[in-house]
Formats: C-alpha cells, structure tokens, sequence
C-alpha cells in the first residue's frame, strides 16, 4: 500500500507541478538544456571534441541512472521498468538533444546544448514524497561531482605520475574538460530554481505556506531558468564559484590532503 501524503502534495502533483508519471521527465531535460551554456568548446581540436562529447553522453547518461537508481531505493521502479537505471549510455540518448543539437552548436562556434533523455519519476510511488524527490533530485549532481573526481584522478596519474601525456596533449585537454563539464552540471543544478534539482531540496526544506508557491514556479520551466541565468546578475559567478569550491574539494580528495 503507498504511504498516504497531504492534501497539497497531493494537488501539486494532479497539476503537474511535481511531474508525476511519465511527464517526469521535463524537470531534467530542462536542466541539461541549460547548464552546458556555460561551456565552451572551441579550443579543441575535432577528433578532441568528439571524445568530449562521448565522455559528456556518458556522464549524462550517468546522471540520469542516477536519479532512478535513487528512485528505485524510495520505493518507485519506473526507471527501471523502462530499462533507465544502466550505465549503457544508449538508452539515455535523445536523438536530437543528445546528437544532433551540440554538433549543430558546435559547428556554429557557439555554446554547446545539449540534454539527454529524461529519466520519468512517479511522485505517487515514492514512501515519502517530499524528502524521497529531494533525495532523487540530488543524486545527479552527486554522480556528477565523482565523475569529476574521478576524471581528475586519471589526469594526475595519467599525466603527473605516469607522465603517459603531456600538459598540451590532446588526451589531458579531454580529461580536464570533462572535469569541468561535470563540475558545471553538478554546480548548476543546485541552484534552488525551479525546476533544476537544487529546488527540489528547496522544496521540501520550505514550510507549507510557502512551498505551494515556490513549486508554482515550475510550470514556467526552461524559461525561468534562462531569465534568471542571463538576466539576472551573480548567477554565472556564482555558479563559478561553487565549481571552484567543488574542485578544491576532489582535488584534496584526489591527493590524500595533498600527501600524494
């Protein structure tokens, strides 16, 4: 039997607010759509793109396994009914967001867009609501600040104690990259702005009163995200900032507290 929840909750979500069901997925599409406007890849070269972008559909798709792996723990197996929680990055790719959208950007010279496919979360499923969404929410950003520790890991040992590459190699310019795409993904979405993932823990922290209003916001999606990352000055530099905070933090992890 599903564990009852309140009355507002259980508003929010026959509004769609909180994307029951197999619209679920809209939340997540919206974030990867607009975190990847803080990178660009112009300085690679196009065999050092291709590997990024290979390296990025896999963090993506680990992003998304990650948010139903999370999900399956609080009690809901949509994801992997559909096949969703697996690390094979082929089920998570969306034609047109995962391929054919960041190769007409970065044909352009422009900012690289891109997503992949949203991994749907059933509200109604989850044994507490609120917390479980903010515990799902979170394991994106998670799984993507240890990729980045994990990337890291291999530049150090890859270029600074192996010395297999060199600092101006193509295989380092790949894995730094990488670093910075997934610190990017993991920093962006914890801005509390509805719908990225940082809103959902925000959401669940806000009282009653005040909740109602703040999950409101989200029917506006991708457009509010855009508005206030563009618009909206401190954003950027905070975002910034918060990669630069994580790095330090994978790389004192990364060097044992700098003893290796």
């Amino acid at each position: 039997m599903r564990r009852p929840f309140n009355a507002g909750a259980r508003e929010l979500v026959e509004e769609g607010r909180y994307n029951a069901g197999p619209r679920g997925g809209a939340t997540t599409l919206a974030i990867d759509l607009a975190i990847f406007a803080f990178l660009d890849l112009g300085g690679l070269t196009p065999i050092g793109m291709a590997l990024v972008i290979a390296l990025l559909i896999l963090s993506l798709g680990i992003h998304e396994a990650a948010h139903g792996w999370v999900a399956l723990q609080c009690g809901d197996t949509t994801a992997r009914d559909l096949g969703r929680i697996t690390l094979n990055p082929i089920p998570h790719i969306d034609p047109f967001l995962t391929i054919l959208l960041p190769a007409i950007c970065l044909m352009s010279g422009g900012f690289m867009l891109g997503g992949a496919k949203p991994v749907p979360v059933n509200y109604y499923n989850l044994r507490h609501p609120l917390r479980d969404m903010a515990l799902v929410a979170i394991a994106g950003p998670l799984s993507n600040f240890l990729l980045a520790a994990l990337f890291l890991l291999a530049t150090k040992v890859l270029v600074d104690d192996l010395h297999v590459w060199g600092a101006e190699d193509l295989g380092t310019a790949v894995l730094l990259n990488s670093v910075q795409f997934n610190l990017a993904l993991a920093a962006f979405n914890l801005l509390p702005i509805p719908p990225l993932d940082g809103s959902r823990v925000m959401t669940w922290l806000l009282p009653s009163g005040v909740r109602e209003t703040y999950a409101g916001l989200e029917r506006f999606g991708l457009i509010l995200v855009i508005l206030i990352v563009f618009f909206v000055p401190g954003v950027n530099t905070l975002v910034r900032s918060t990669m630069g905070l994580m790095l330090h933090a994978i790389q004192a992890m990364v060097t044992l507290g700098g003893a290796w």
